[in-house]
């Protein structure tokens, strides 16, 4: 895997509103796939204090955790990503 889905993996794992099931769809990462990669790429601390925030219930990190009006993975602002690739608009 290159280091550059790596670090998007990682950016959408910290993401709150990024549910585990967008990475899976994405990269074909399960929950455990996410979990055992932040704990070999980040600090200890780091990993730490991103596995309790998605424990604490402010995270949305589990669909059905999810308020149900929200279908979308992504913020309406966020550019467009297809492929993981940022498209042309």
């Amino acid at each position: 895997m290159e280091q550059q889905d790596i670090d998007r993996i990682i950016e959408m794992a910290w993401e709150d509103r990024t549910p585990f099931e967008a990475i899976k769809m994405q990269f074909n990462f399960s929950e455990a796939d996410v979990i055992a990669l932040m704990r070999k790429e980040l600090k200890r601390s780091s990993f730490n204090l991103w596995r309790k925030r998605v424990n604490s219930g402010v995270s949305q990190k589990h669909a059905q955790k999810r308020n149900s009006d929200i279908t979308r993975f992504k913020s309406s602002l966020q550019k467009t990503i297809s492929m993981n690739k940022i498209s042309k608009r």
